[in-house]
């Protein structure tokens, strides 16, 4: 994550404080979509820092429908808003409603927002489109001396856009997620760690990979992080990266002709992924 300078955390600081009681007061009036656009407005103004005249623009227009709000940096638009009056649940159609502008227009980033709840969405350009909810704010819940609160409004700030803050953040949970993890912990080099302890404690007793394996999948690990759609994009995110790091055996020469030492260098194990058992 990017380092927050003083200006930009007062900043953000100073919005929770300003808009939280703002908010409270909407939704108590039950304002119309209308009004909560206004505040939505003013929100990414005061708070996340888009100049309100040239980076914010309203109902912008994608083959003949309207989003009702985009955000541009360096005059490119980068972010599309769908926002709903207040007091609206935000549901999965009004998901599909903004992911489908983002389709049209090639943009990679969406926000579904209520002016309380704001839902940051990464739109995958695959077959079919699909979406990740990345960021998940509940403004009224947020403390302003919460740091994790702070840098979450600083992802969607324009200071964080700017910083990729967000692609940054993005990839932190992607690589923490129970798909990632539960894919590692099922490959050969942890299989065979577990294996080494279970013989330090059993040490007559013959144990296998796949008992191993089987045990994981059974009893320890729920079904959705062994089976399903996205186990296998795991394991296709993990084999890539197995690729760029698989395990060589190099020299690496420092000025030939200088009569320096060649270093070995041997890059780390990489992650098999057992075959399921039966």
């Amino acid at each position: 994550m990017s380092k927050l300078n003083s200006k930009v955390m007062d900043r953000l600081v100073t919005g929770i404080k300003k808009f939280q009681p703002i908010l409270t007061s909407a939704k108590a009036r039950d304002v119309n979509e209308s009004d909560t656009v206004i505040i939505i407005t003013d929100m990414l103004y005061y708070i996340f820092g888009y100049d309100k005249y040239s980076e914010i623009t309203s109902e912008h227009v994608i083959r003949g429908t309207y989003c009702d709000l985009a955000l541009k940096i360096n005059d490119q638009v980068e972010i599309l808003i769908e926002a709903k009056a207040i007091s609206l649940e935000l549901k999965d159609s009004y998901v599909k409603q903004v992911v489908d502008y983002a389709a049209n227009k090639g943009i990679d980033w969406v926000i579904l927002t209520n002016g309380i709840l704001w839902k940051v969405y990464k739109v995958t350009f695959g077959k079919p489109i699909n979406q990740e909810l990345v960021i998940d704010i509940d403004f009224l819940a947020l403390s302003h001396k919460d740091m994790n609160d702070i840098e979450c409004l600083f992802c969607v700030s324009k200071e964080g856009w700017v910083k990729s803050a967000i692609e940054d953040y993005h990839e932190q949970k992607q690589a923490l997620s129970k798909f990632i993890i539960g894919t590692v912990v099922l490959s050969e080099p942890v299989l065979n760690v577990i294996k080494r302890e279970l013989k330090q404690l059993s040490p007559n007793i013959k144990i296998q990979n796949e008992q191993i394996l089987a045990v994981l999948e059974t009893d320890v690990l729920k079904r959705e992080v062994v089976e399903g759609e996205k186990v296998e994009e795991a394991k296709k995110k993990i084999a890539k990266g197995n690729k760029s790091h698989k395990k060589i055996k190099k020299v690496v020469k420092s000025g030939s002709n200088s009569g320096e030492k060649s270093i070995p260098v041997v890059k780390s194990d990489k992650l098999t992924l057992p075959e399921k058992a039966n």
